[in-house]
């Protein structure tokens, strides 16, 4: 009797992973994402995030060319690498499936951009040339999870170099999206502009510009603006009262915001990390 209710609880088990990974085919990767950008406990999602990831993974295998299903999947490993984990080799590890998925979707979703980190700079400038504003969408799923994985391995020069890719991927964006846009667009190009001193080709002047930017369009709403800014670009040129004033704002503001209420939970804990250690960084 035993064994035959062992049977029976790992036949419904089962038969009911089955059906969730129908409903992750379904649907349940979207709400998946927006239950955690507004979720207000980054720990609870920090332990919970891994299984959700396995079961995009293998909703994936079934839809190996499911453009929708990849680009989330892209956005939620590289939210988990890039905001929850520590950096290290594991940030590095899950940072690249990001950009994995991202590449398989920029393929599914148009043959031209398939094999992306082999063209070189002009091919990819010919390519974005061509592209409308309806792969808005796409090109946001394909830069955040390569720009992830460049910043996950910024002292690999290897990925370095392919910074000017993905900027130019972006500054695209920007001339698509004309008067709209959250921001995002804006933050990515100042984080990509300060990875580097400007002695090795950085331009903080133009991450300012960007980050600036970013405040405006997020109506100051997106903490972590603040936080990128002060720890990318404030930190870079030594500016401690930019730095300061960046972060005592985030400390100040609300955390709850549609879609943003975990993104500035993480910002709040970082600027605290950020002002104590900047007693001896300037």
């Amino acid at each position: 009797m035993a064994r035959l209710t062992l049977v029976l609880l790992l036949t419904l088990a089962m038969g009911g992973c089955a059906s969730v990974m129908r409903s992750a085919q379904q649907g349940l990767a979207g709400q998946l994402e927006a239950g955690i950008l507004n979720h207000d406990d980054p720990e609870t999602v920090r332990s919970g995030l891994p299984a959700y990831l396995i079961l995009l993974d293998g909703a994936i295998a079934k839809n190996p060319a499911d453009r929708e299903l990849l680009c989330t999947s892209a956005k939620l490993y590289g939210a988990f690498a890039g905001s929850l984990l520590a950096p290290g080799e594991r940030a590095k590890l899950l940072a690249k499936r990001a950009w994995s998925y991202g590449a398989r979707a920029a393929c599914a979703g148009d043959a031209r951009l398939c094999e992306l980190q082999s063209r070189d700079f002009d091919q990819i400038e010919a390519l974005l040339k061509d592209t409308e504003s309806t792969d808005l969408p796409l090109l946001r799923c394909v830069g955040e999870s390569w720009s992830g994985w460049i910043q996950a391995n910024a002292e690999d020069w290897n990925a370095v170099a392919e910074i000017p890719k993905v900027k130019a991927m972006f500054e695209r964006m920007l001339v698509l999206e004309r008067d709209s846009g959250d921001g995002n667009v804006q933050l990515y190009l100042g984080v990509l502009n300060s990875l580097l001193p400007e002695a090795y080709g950085g331009k903080p002047k133009q991450a300012r510009e960007y980050f600036e930017a970013a405040l405006t369009r997020s109506k100051r709403r997106n903490l972590m603006v603040h936080v990128l800014y002060a720890e990318r670009y404030a930190r870079l040129v030594f500016e401690q009262e930019l730095h300061d004033k960046l972060l005592n704002e985030v400390l100040a503001a609300a955390s709850e915001a549609p879609g943003l209420t975990l993104i500035n939970t993480l910002a709040k804990e970082r600027a605290k990390v950020l002002l104590e250690s900047g007693k001896d960084y300037f």
